[in-house]
């Protein structure tokens, strides 16, 4: 048997040494097994060659039943690998570190006297989630990775549509049909190959909300769906972690940063309830200028990288509100209500 054994080693070397292909390899081994084999049961016992290798064809066939079995689970396991989805797939670990070349690309932001190193360092080491990879998600996501943040994570349960393509403008033409976690991911990449992205295609719920939020330092909620939008605020107050949320309507946007955890209103303070049907209709009902979410979604981007490097001052506490039809700007003081069911005294 040792014979045999050492000739299939060197079958094996040897074909990895010619650069021939594994499944290659394994095929030229089975047959040798099978020759070997049928010669121990068609040669008369005693035969100097059945002697050679091993004189008994029952050792033979547990060696190919044991490697019967590992085949099988090998293949199996490959399998069940090939089903994870992508966001459960083991990931390295992020690290303040920068890659080669990497501080070039983030030169602007070094030069900034309110972020420099230690700021830039701050943004490789911070995790962000973005709830919505539609059209504020789209440039929010873009400009976090552009800004060298080191996780992103985007959770998202739709597909790309021709109709997005007017303002989300992350995504393209030949990726209509994709998963938009997908096509954000695509881009991010090419956009940013030292960031990490973790795409998760499926709505978020209650069920998943806690765990996923938990594993995060900020959150981006650009979706335009109050049920989520509550679900996002009441996840993020109950781990303590600070929520950017912005809100469409035709051609007027909004944005806050709410952190009751620092003695700032949450989102239910100001919007305790979700408005009657037909008074915050949504993009497809009543429309919404195209640039428009490119610029609220990029001030998501500004607000996360100044709390995230504590740079200037943050929206908590503030609304902004820009009117592009008219061209207007103005901010409002926002007020935390201590009978709030989220946050307050209660």
């Amino acid at each position: 048997m040792a014979l045999v054994l050492a000739m299939a080693a060197a079958i094996w070397f040897a074909g990895r040494r010619t650069g021939a292909p594994a499944n290659a390899r394994w095929l030229t081994i089975a047959l040798l097994y099978v020759l070997v084999l049928a010669l121990q049961v068609a040669l008369p016992v005693g035969h100097p060659f059945r002697e050679a290798t091993g004189g008994s064809a029952g050792e033979w066939l547990v060696l190919g039943g044991l490697g019967a079995i590992v085949w099988a689970y090998t293949r199996g396991l490959a399998r069940v690998r090939s089903r994870v989805r992508p966001e459960n797939r083991p990931r390295p670990a992020t690290s303040g570190t920068f890659g080669e070349g990497e501080l070039d690309r983030y030169a602007r932001h070094v030069v900034l006297r309110e972020i420099g190193g230690p700021g830039q360092r701050r943004l490789k080491e911070a995790r962000v989630l973005v709830v919505g990879a539609g059209g504020l998600g789209a440039p929010a996501l873009q400009y976090l990775a552009a800004a060298g943040v080191g996780t992103i994570g985007v959770i998202d349960g739709d597909e790309v549509e021709a109709t997005n393509l007017q303002r989300q403008v992350i995504h393209t033409d030949e990726r209509i049909g994709m998963p938009k976690v997908f096509s954000a991911e695509a881009a991010m990449r090419a956009l940013n190959p030292y960031v990490e992205v973790r795409p998760y295609h499926r709505r978020l719920t209650e069920e998943i909300a806690a765990e996923l939020v938990a594993d995060y330092d900020l959150i981006l909620d650009g979706t335009d769906h109050f049920p989520t939008r509550f679900l996002v605020n009441r996840t993020a107050v109950a781990a303590r972690k600070p929520l950017v949320a912005a809100a469409l309507s035709q051609w007027e946007g909004q944005i806050s940063l709410y952190e009751p955890s620092a003695e700032k209103p949450c989102y239910e303070c100001i919007f305790p309830e979700a408005p009657a049907p037909g008074l915050a209709p949504s993009c497809a009902e009543a429309g919404v200028l195209g640039p428009l979410p490119g610029v609220v979604g990029a001030l998501m981007a500004v607000e996360a990288v100044k709390r995230i490097t504590g740079a200037g001052e943050t929206l908590a506490g503030r609304m902004l509100i820009y009117d592009a039809l008219y061209g207007e700007t103005r901010i409002i003081a926002l007020r935390r209500r201590p009978d709030c069911p989220v946050c307050g005294e209660a």
